[in-house]
């Protein structure tokens, strides 16, 4: 998932899929967990992650949870199984405290690929959505948040996502972006990819012969992007790192932020 897709974009990502299924240029990969499966975020992520926030199993409010860029929605199922502690059986008893999980992506195959595979079509839920668009955001997510009376979710995902709103957008996006997730989300754990996968996506692009990433040249938000946007969430944002997940098997680290002053059960 990443950048918005505009005019042509369904064709030129088909054809690049069909090129190098690597070289998708809005980080819509029709094969993205046979090389990175969820179990490499998974197993950074505390199974009572919910708990250490704050959420209390004593409050009968549903907890909410936002996944930009859900692709094909493996991880989010997965997550969704990690929280409740289930082993991965749908028909199994679940905890008093209800858990919905909202996966967006801009790419509509994928979402149909995740709704017609979702095993909790009750309490998870699939939507196409470019999170790039601050109308669109506002008129689906605002949508999902007040069928529960509630104006922001619980922990917002943003995984894997920020290089390809980056790399389509520019500086200006990227932080919008961020900035738009902070105000979504009481808590965001992020996973930005570091500069190298930059050059990577870039070169893939290259070899293919495709035309670069407009505005790859001119980004002034490089290198240390994670501890970039870090600045950015804590300086204006209102947010703070409460925790690092150390490292995935691709050398990234998934930092968790917290809006400040939010508790875990905020009104």
């Amino acid at each position: 998932m990443a950048a918005p897709a505009g005019d042509g974009v369904k064709e030129e990502c088909e054809q690049v899929i069909q090129d190098d299924p690597g070289a998708a240029r809005f980080g819509n990969f029709i094969n993205y967990y046979t090389f990175n499966p969820p179990e490499n975020r998974l197993s950074l992520i505390p199974a009572n992650l919910l708990e250490e926030l704050g959420y209390s199993s004593d409050n009968s409010a549903p907890i909410l949870i936002l996944d930009v860029g859900c692709n094909s929605g493996d991880l989010s199922v997965a997550l969704y199984r990690h929280l409740l502690g289930q082993d991965g059986s749908p028909g199994e008893t679940q905890p008093s405290r209800e858990l919905h999980l909202l996966g967006c992506d801009l790419d509509e195959a994928l979402i149909q690929r995740a709704q017609q595979s979702n095993p909790f079509p009750e309490t998870v839920s699939f939507i196409p959505l470019d999170v790039t668009q601050e109308q669109a955001c506002r008129a689906q997510l605002g949508g999902y948040l007040g069928r529960f009376g509630r104006a922001s979710f619980d922990l917002g995902l943003c995984l894997a996502v920020t290089m390809w709103v980056h790399l389509n957008h520019g500086d200006p996006a990227l932080l919008a972006l961020l900035s738009r997730l902070a105000r979504l989300c009481q808590h965001l754990l992020l996973e930005a990819q570091p500069w190298k996968c930059y050059r990577a996506a870039a070169r893939r692009l290259r070899r293919l012969g495709r035309r670069d990433f407009e505005h790859f040249k001119e980004l002034g938000v490089r290198g240390d992007v994670a501890g970039q946007a870090r600045e950015h969430l804590e300086r204006r944002c209102g947010m703070e790192l409460v925790r690092a997940f150390g490292s995935t098997a691709w050398d990234r680290s998934l930092l968790l932020f917290r809006r400040r002053g939010a508790g875990g059960d905020s009104p």
